[in-house]
């Protein structure tokens, strides 16, 4: 039997390997794993006995979707174009593409001088290191001919000298003839130089495809350039060829093109990238009207490469349609995933990962058990989700860093625990920073109530940024109107609040006994900051505050809360609670009221456990039983208010599975 009929096809092979993409960790693994084993059943000391895979591609972490998207277009030369949240891997996706592309033979591009019209010099392709012998052969040719003129233009000026001295017995004329010689025969030799290609790309240590990353890049950078020359008559000029700089769709030729945040790419670069796209060639030209490059443009360079496009949601309003019809007709588009399931064998790739950060950065020392576990418990908490672990892994690999700084600089062998506690102190976030700051000046004048109870006044919570939450209180006061009575509102209310201070007065309209119409209810975010308020999670906040107002019922200041409300009354789940009941046990809060949508999200600091009571709650009802002092006014609101909501309180929203959006 042949070796031909005995080996796997080439399509076999491949299908093999992807299947072989991001195994399991390579490490010793209990064989029984209990379910809070955090370590998915590790058996190591430290991350230094976790072996890092070779290939980019299988360090990865989460992102199976996309992953297996990348794999197939690599392996079919397919562009794609990956949104979603910063930090979720997209960039290492695109190096990892590079390292998974078929071999191809790459190839060297030659820019030639044009003797027929220099400013449309001409392009040739050779095979990868073919470049540098050509222009090595070139110049040793360019050599000898100088050699040869040199040797010829001494001699000339030595007889004419000895003619001039000698015979003539004039050496000023000797000497001026001897100069006109020398110049005469430096100004032709330039000709010859001229003769010289100029190797544009050159991958001649390329062992695999070239991976380029054009983000940013400005009009020059991304599509090439032709210098400016100030000399351009006299001999003095520099030839049009030598001008010329490469793109970086050309250097990507045979590779990967990557592109993040490729909205911010002008419309003009979008359209020519979507022509290098559709053409597999592009031609070089000064990308500035007033530089003497504007005249030049060479012949069609190859830009064979496969399109990366990466970006934020918003990337999608900005970029050109017809750059997105050719990705997308021509591949994938692919949507990032910030969170994954918590499961044993992720939580052994967290591991490893935060082995890849050490090994990456070289200057870290290894975390040990410890360290390990507590890095994934901050994993757990910042996916905001139960059974969820977060995959916004740049952010976490700062924390291990900052945390292995820590421990190099007490020079300790190995990263504990306690160098993560700090680390996680130390790197807050700018937003959680000022949250702090403001939770402190608050305190400091008395802006900050967490005691007493208060008609109109309700402590409702927020998010600053993504993980820092702050305190929010929210004043409500009912006046006569001098006219039809209205809802007023103020502290800088975007489009999602003002919606979910609508729903709050139909709420109040239909439960309250009084007529209104002749009222106006004033509702006041106390400090609400330049940011103003954006989403709705302050919807209970402010039917709280207001229904306080209206029947002169105390609410109690050691309670905070936050949740989205219904026109019914449910209470609708939220994003950050995590955060927003740190924020209420640092200003000194009692109680937290939340969604009980939101039950299973709560992860907390050990620190806070103690210092805060939560009580999750599915009906506006259940809010003002908690926060409501005074039993006969509030026994009798309450009974009104399930009266009309029929049997609300018996139904679970809770049971709902789908993701709450970050309010």
């Amino acid at each position: 039997m042949s070796n031909d009929t005995e080996a796997p096809p080439p399509e076999q092979e491949t299908e093999q390997e992807v299947e072989s993409l991001g195994s399991d960790v390579d490490a010793e693994v209990a064989d029984e794993i209990s379910e809070d084993n955090l370590l998915g059943g590790l058996e190591i000391e430290s991350t230094e006995e976790v072996e890092i895979p070779d290939r980019l591609v299988d360090q990865v972490i989460g992102q199976d979707h996309a992953r297996d998207v990348v794999m197939k277009a690599a392996k079919q030369r397919r562009h794609v174009m990956m949104i979603g949240t910063p930090g979720t891997g997209k960039s290492m996706l695109a190096k990892a593409m590079s390292q998974l592309l078929p071999k191809e033979d790459l190839q060297d591009v030659l820019v030639y001088h044009n003797p027929d019209d220099g400013n449309e010099p001409k392009v040739r392709t050779v095979p990868a290191g073919k470049g540098d012998q050509i222009i090595d052969a070139h110049k040793e040719e360019a050599r000898k001919r100088n050699q040869m003129r040199s040797f010829l233009m001494w001699v000339i000026i030595a007889i004419v000298v000895g003619y001039a001295l000698l015979i003539a017995g004039r050496p000023l004329l000797g000497i001026l003839a001897a100069g006109v010689i020398y110049l005469a025969f430096r100004y032709g030799s330039r000709g010859s130089d001229a003769m010289i290609p100029n190797l544009l790309v050159n991958n001649s240590d390329v062992t695999s495809a070239p991976f380029e990353d054009a983000t940013g890049a400005h009009a020059g950078a991304l599509l090439g350039d032709v210098r400016h020359d100030p000399f351009q008559s006299g001999g003095m000029e520099t030839p049009s060829h030598d001008r010329v700089e490469p793109g970086a769709i050309h250097k990507a030729n045979k590779g990967v093109l990557f592109v993040d945040e490729i909205n911010t790419l002008d419309i003009r670069s979008q359209q020519k990238l979507m022509t290098a796209i559709q053409e597999g060639e592009f031609s070089i030209t000064g990308q500035s009207e007033r530089s003497s490059g504007a005249m030049v443009q060479t012949e069609p360079v190859p830009t064979d490469f496969v399109m990366v496009a990466a970006g934020n949601l918003d990337a999608m309003e900005n970029m050109h349609p017809a750059l997105r019809s050719r990705i997308k007709g021509y591949g994938y588009e692919v949507y990032m995933d910030d969170t994954i399931d918590d499961t044993p064998e992720m939580r052994r790739k967290y591991a490893r990962f935060i082995a890849q950060e050490v090994e990456k950065d070289g200057r870290l020392p290894h975390f040990n058990e410890q360290a390990v576990e507590e890095v994934i418990l901050e994993a757990q908490r910042r996916a905001g989700r139960k059974d969820h672990l977060t995959l916004k892994l740049r952010d976490l690999g700062g924390l291990v860093r900052v945390a292995g700084d820590i421990a190099r600089a007490e020079d300790a062998e190995y990263t504990t625990r306690d160098h993560v506690l700090q680390a996680k102190r130390r790197s807050r976030s700018i937003e959680q920073q000022i949250a702090d700051d403001f939770i402190e000046r608050r305190k400091d004048y008395e802006l900050t109530v967490s005691d007493g109870d208060v008609v109109g006044r309700v402590n409702g919570l927020a998010v600053m940024g993504e993980d820092s939450g702050i305190m929010l209180p929210v004043m409500a006061e009912v006046t006569p109107s001098q006219g039809p009575g209205q809802v007023i509102a103020t502290g800088q209310l975007k489009e999602m609040a003002e919606e979910s201070v609508k729903n709050v007065s139909a709420i109040i309209k239909k439960f309250s006994d009084e007529d209104i119409s002749e009222k106006d209810v004033h509702i006041q975010f106390v400090q609400a900051g330049q940011q103003g308020v954006d989403g709705d999670s302050a919807s209970i906040t402010v039917a709280t505050a207001v229904i306080s107002a209206l029947e002169d019922a105390p609410v109690e200041q050691d309670v905070a809360m936050t949740g989205s409300l219904s026109v019914r009354g449910d209470v609708l789940p939220v994003g950050g609670v995590t955060h927003k009941i740190e924020a209420a046990a640092k200003a000194g809060i009692k109680t937290v009221i939340i969604p009980k949508a939101n039950e299973q999200d709560v992860m907390i600091e050990e620190e806070y456990e103690e210092m805060v009571e939560i009580i999750p709650v599915s009906h506006i009802s259940e809010v003002l039983e908690v926060a409501l002092s005074g039993e006969p006014e509030k026994d009798g609101l309450i009974d009104r208010l399930k009266n009309i909501t029929g049997s609300a309180l018996e139904r679970e929203i809770g049971g709902n599975t789908g993701r709450p959006s970050p309010q």
